[in-house]
C-alpha cells in the first residue's frame, strides 16, 4: 500500500497553468509561475485605468496581462505558487 502512495507521489504531472512538468515531491509554494488573469486588448488611457474596447477602436489599442499589465503575451508570470495538475480535481 506505501510503495502504490509512493509511485503516485514521484508519477510526472503536467501543470495546467505553466504547462511544465513535475513531481509531487519537487512541487514547492514557487514551483510554478503564472499569470493569474488573460491576455487582453483594451484602451488604457491613464494608464491606472483600463476600459474595454468600443467598435470604432483600433484593435491593438492596448494589449497587456490584465493582472500585472505586462505587454508582452511571452512575459514571465507574475505570481508563483504550487503546480495544479489537470488530475486535481
Amino acid at each position: 500500500m506505501e510503495e502504490k502512495k509512493e509511485m503516485e507521489e514521484e508519477k510526472e504531472k503536467i501543470c495546467k497553468r505553466c504547462k511544465k512538468s513535475y513531481t509531487a515531491s519537487s512541487n514547492t509554494s514557487s514551483s510554478c509561475r503564472f499569470h493569474p488573469s488573460f491576455f487582453v486588448c483594451r484602451r488604457h488611457d491613464d494608464q491606472k485605468r483600463y476600459y474595454e474596447l468600443k467598435p470604432d477602436d483600433q484593435p491593438d489599442a492596448a494589449k497587456f496581462y490584465d493582472c500585472c499589465g505586462a505587454e508582452d503575451p511571452e512575459a514571465f508570470g507574475c505570481t508563483t505558487s504550487f503546480h495544479v495538475s489537470y488530475d486535481d480535481d
